[in-house]
């Protein structure tokens, strides 16, 4: 049997902490990132990066003097139904890896990392991944009250890295337009362990980030290694 995760879902609310977590990952021993936490080597799907994309093209239709297809001039979206296109997206960057290499998941682990908010937003966004992914994912949630993100959000925003992983931040407005409320607390009511979307059953672990965690490499490393042996537990 193997003994990685091959689908690793992180999600939470904005500046949770899921990119340092991520970030954390990276830097550790492949060795140690294996037996500690069961994630092979990984590529990351975030689906931040359609997210700027967009905006950068629609900036470009501008400058062209051309209309703006997706999104106004302060980068609010015209229509919400594209928050579901990038988690297809996600979807099919999945599927022409597994189709390229079909021993994939022998040595990789594939790291999802997304964040909505909405009174059905997680759920809603998971059913828009392939059963082929639902199958294998095991789902991380990074938890924090809403407070906590917007002070985080705002915390990390850095003039000139808009466009940075780690770095971007959010308008206050948006931050409460899009993700005041979520539906975590509704998930865990139904079901202590898992997630059900579409009949497949997504084990899942809650990642404590308060008091704060991810500003500490050995307090993720604790806390990642707590629940990541839970959820292996669960998966199996």
């Amino acid at each position: 049997m193997s003994q990685h995760f091959p689908i690793l879902i992180i999600t939470g609310r904005p500046a949770a902490g899921k990119s340092e977590v991520i970030d954390f990952l990276k830097k550790c021993d492949p060795i140690v990132r294996l037996e500690k936490f069961h994630i092979a080597n990984f590529e990351e799907l975030d689906d931040f990066i359609y997210v700027w994309e967009t905006f950068e093209i629609d900036d470009l239709m501008t400058q062209m003097g051309k209309e703006r297809i997706w999104s106004d001039e302060k980068y609010w979206f015209k229509d919400e139904y594209i928050w579901d296109l990038y988690m297809k997206r996600m979807a099919l960057e999945y599927k022409k890896k597994v189709l390229k290499d079909p021993e994939y998941h022998s040595k990789m682990t594939t790291l999802v990392e997304f964040a909505r908010g909405g009174e059905n937003g997680i759920v809603n966004a998971l059913s828009f991944l392939s059963d082929e992914m639902l199958e294998k994912a095991s789902l991380l949630y990074i938890k924090v009250p809403y407070e906590e993100s917007v002070r985080k959000n705002r915390k990390r925003a850095r003039p000139g890295e808009e466009d940075s992983i780690l770095y971007h931040s959010l308008p206050d407005e948006k931050m409460e337009f899009y993700y005041k409320i979520n539906d975590w607390e509704k998930i865990e009511k139904a079901h202590p362990t898992y997630i059900e979307v579409r009949g497949h059953k997504i084990p899942y672990v809650v990642f404590e980030n308060m008091p704060e965690k991810t500003h500490d490499p050995k307090l993720i490393e604790a806390e990642l290694e707590r629940i990541t042996k839970k959820l292996w537990e669960i998966k199996k």
